[in-house]
């Protein structure tokens, strides 16, 4: 996985809308089992990647270091034959004068070559510098984006549960709903409203017979009187 290859990737994962994947899936929760493989996957290979991006910049910064030390060492021993250089000049040793002015030339080659190095190493270490931060920031962001679908998957879960939950709920009531004609209780309730009914026709039927009796002997009352009446006429002519 190359550099922009990381950063890219890391960008893309960085940025994505969660809410918004997980609204547009047709199965939220497997949607989100796979997003955190994927994002778990991508960190592991991400963090891999971006070591070596780190290893190396570090590498650039220490030979950079090792330059600019190197050309401020030339530039010393530069200074060193020259002054040498000076001083036999003024004794009248020309000869080694011009020898130790030499090695100051040659000092300072060494120095100018060093300078160019770093130079030429900085505006790599800045951009890479830059790069190394985008990627440290995105592995966060990505890594926070990991614990974000975790708990969105188990909140997710426990919703699904309590959604079940409560269907099988209101399954269990609806199944014994008495007010349900088509339930057993509710065709028990019938078979006992008719016994009741049964009960009452036959009390009904029981009174009536006993107030017909009733009235059969009031009759009878009433014809014995008439007969008692009679009989007193006739005695009395």
């Amino acid at each position: 996985m190359t550099k922009q290859t990381v950063l890219g990737r890391v960008t893309q994962l960085a940025r994505a809308n969660i809410n918004a994947l997980i609204d547009q899936a047709e199965d939220p929760q497997k949607m989100l089992d796979q997003l955190i493989r994927d994002y778990t996957n991508n960190i592991a290979e991400a963090e891999q990647a971006v070591a070596a991006t780190i290893g190396n910049l570090r590498l650039m910064e220490e030979d950079h270091r090792e330059d600019v030390d190197a050309a401020r060492e030339w530039g010393r021993k530069a200074l060193a034959a020259s002054r040498k250089a000076d001083e036999l000049r003024a004794a009248g040793s020309g000869v080694d004068a011009d020898t130790f002015d030499n090695l100051a030339k040659v000092a300072l080659g060494r120095q100018l070559r060093s300078e160019q190095e770093a130079k030429t190493a900085e505006p790599t270490i800045a951009s890479q510098t830059v790069v190394v931060d985008k990627l440290k920031s995105g592995l966060g962001t990505m890594k926070d984006k990991l614990t974000q679908l975790k708990s969105e998957r188990d909140g997710l879960v426990a919703r699904a549960a309590s959604a079940r939950a409560q269907n099988r709920m209101t399954d269990a009531v609806r199944s014994i709903d008495v007010m349900d004609p088509t339930s057993e209780l509710g065709r028990f309730e019938d078979k006992v409203r008719r016994e009741e009914a049964r009960a009452v026709g036959a009390q009904e039927l029981a009174a009536s017979s006993l107030d017909a009796q009733f009235e059969q002997l009031d009759s009878l009352g009433d014809s014995a009187e008439v007969e008692a009446r009679l009989a007193a006429l006739k005695s009395a002519s």
